[in-house]
């Protein structure tokens, strides 16, 4: 246990689920430094499984040298919010640290959890560390040294965390940075050539697609199973094609030897700076310089396939 530094002496801590758990060992470290604590939390009368309640928390607090003001809150509900910052504001002058500690969960599996069960994880979780925090707000501006800890797990896409939560085979996200696991688990595989002279004899579009013929091999085609037609406009209009679901993968001119999952149609400047880094296909498709018609999640592939490309271009 980290010792107490006196810092939090006098200081006024609102903090949501304090009556017991986590947020009550927060209010208690925090009142042998002489804290002030709102105690906001629903429990006000003895549960028959869970220890405590914002009274007895309150004592405990009292006992370690802090102020205690224990509030009836349901963190979803905006007038009892509402009140309990009033009441704070009025008994310890303001708030200088906001706790977001209130919490639900229930990790089951899609179809076995409730709805009832998911409008309190989203009530709970997300509204009422919402509604808190807007509320808490104009009072903290006045503190000269204002906080806000939410207290939640951390922003980690790791697919680890989510496959055993979903319906289905987890996919790379089209909105996400570049460097993901398709790219990670190809890259010792692929070598990518490097080819010279080629914008002379057939432009920048022809020597792009020479470089992503020297890319494609069985495992880049086993790991897409995608055919992609390109319908570009501008200086080098024309119409291209990539194969990246039959045999060792082709590319080239010309319509695709098989009908294509994916058509995605741009300027043919676009696409070079695309394939080449200079245009992120993520924005290209935010802003309608890349339109996609087909199966998204091929695209994405596509995306993955740049990345190890652009550095060559």
């Amino acid at each position: 246990m980290l010792q107490n530094t006196g810092k939090l002496a006098g200081q006024t801590l609102f903090i949501t689920g304090a009556s017991r758990g986590i947020g009550k060992a927060i209010a208690l470290k925090a009142a042998k430094d002489g804290a002030n604590v709102v105690i906001a939390a629903k429990t006000a009368q003895v549960h028959p499984k869970l220890p405590g309640t914002i009274y007895t928390a309150a004592e405990e607090i009292e006992a370690l040298g802090g102020k205690a003001l224990p509030c009836i809150v349901d963190v979803r509900d905006e007038k009892q919010i509402g009140e309990a910052v009033e009441r704070a504001v009025q008994k310890f002058g303001g708030i200088d640290i906001l706790v977001n500690n209130a919490s639900a969960i229930n990790l089951t599996g899609t179809l076995e959890t409730s709805m009832k069960k998911v409008d309190l994880m989203l009530g709970v979780n997300l509204r009422g560390t919402y509604l808190t925090s807007k509320l808490c707000i104009p009072h903290l501006l006045k503190s000269k040294n204002p906080h806000i800890l939410n207290l939640s797990p951390p922003l980690n896409l790791n697919p680890i965390w989510f496959k055993n939560h979903t319906g289905n085979a987890l996919l790379p996200d089209f909105f996400l940075d570049e460097a993901e696991a398709l790219v990670q688990n190809m890259g010792d595989q692929v070598v990518i050539p490097v080819v010279k002279g080629s914008a002379a004899t057939g432009g920048p579009i022809a020597e792009t697609f020479n470089i992503i013929k020297g890319v494609l091999n069985p495992d880049v085609v086993k790991s897409t199973g995608g055919v992609y037609r390109f319908d570009l406009s501008g200086e080098h209009a024309g119409v291209w094609f990539i194969d990246m679901k039959n045999g060792g993968g082709s590319a080239g001119s010309g319509e695709p030897p098989v009908k294509a999952d994916v058509i995605m149609t741009m300027d043919s400047a676009d696409f070079t700076k695309m394939f080449a880094g200079k245009l992120k296909p993520t924005m290209a498709f935010m802003t309608g310089k890349l339109m996609i018609k087909g199966d998204m999640s091929l695209a994405i592939k596509m995306e993955k396939m740049m990345s190890m490309m652009k550095s060559k271009l």
